[in-house]
């Protein structure tokens, strides 16, 4: 799931990558919205809000919304040159380090209190926004861009397009590539809907705490990767 890149990839491997992270995904973003009422997962509508604060010449205000732009800019800068820096040290765990962050910032702000959320709103949700860049960008170098987990539109947008292609392209092998990319989007889709919902729910009871789920995901995400990876390579090594 982690460990393979680009076309050394399977459509099993963008599925489980896709179903882990999307779930994710939508726990932040439920999150996001009720703590701080903003978005945290993606900047399509920081852009908007950006653009008519400036036309009402709300320049303070507009400005927060850049530093939101910012932000997971940042998060994705960071998680392709860590990955980059690890790939040419040969360290084959190099995408544990972009992970890693992301856990460490849900944990952290899982455990501020509602004083520090009130004090800090803005703070929090550059936090957020930098891990989900942190997020998508070790998605898209992972999978090549075919597989994005924090944002929706363009699903929808892709999803349209591969159905319409369905009627036109009917030799064999186009049917089964485009309904192993229509699998993986409808996968991406409901397990950030799933993500949304449980999220949402945890959080009525718990308030940032869900967080944790989220963390808690991605740790046993990459655990179980990282045991598969090496069970593997012991048993191609051990048993003929």
């Amino acid at each position: 799931m982690f460990r393979h890149r680009g076309k050394g990839r399977t459509l099993i491997h963008n599925l489980q990558l896709a179903s882990l992270l999307s779930l994710v995904a939508g726990i932040v973003n439920v999150t996001g919205i009720f703590a701080l009422q903003t978005l945290t997962t993606n900047v399509t509508g920081h852009f908007a809000y950006f653009a008519d604060e400036v036309a009402r010449s709300n320049f303070s205000s507009a400005a927060v919304f850049l530093v939101y732009i910012i932000a997971f800019s940042a998060g994705a800068f960071s998680s392709n040159f860590l990955i980059e820096i690890t790939a040419r040290s040969n360290n084959r765990y190099g995408v544990a380090f972009p992970i890693g962050i992301e856990v460490f910032i849900l944990i952290f702000i899982a455990f501020l209190s509602p004083e520090a959320l009130q004090a800090h709103g803005h703070l929090i949700a550059c936090s957020l926004l930098f891990a989900m860049g942190l997020q998508n960008a070790l998605v898209t170098s992972l999978s090549n861009a075919v597989v994005r987990t924090t944002h929706l539109t363009g699903l929808f947008t892709d999803l349209g397009i591969e159905f319409s292609k369905l009627i036109f392209y009917r030799h064999p092998d186009q049917q089964k590539a485009l309904k192993g990319s229509i699998k993986l989007r409808l996968t991406i889709i409901a397990f950030f809907f799933s993500g949304c919902i449980v999220g949402g729910l945890v959080y009525f009871f718990f308030g940032l705490l869900s967080l944790l789920l989220a963390a808690f995901i991605l740790i046993i995400g990459w655990f179980h990767a990282f045991f598969r990876y090496n069970f593997l390579r012991w048993r191609r090594q051990h048993i003929p």
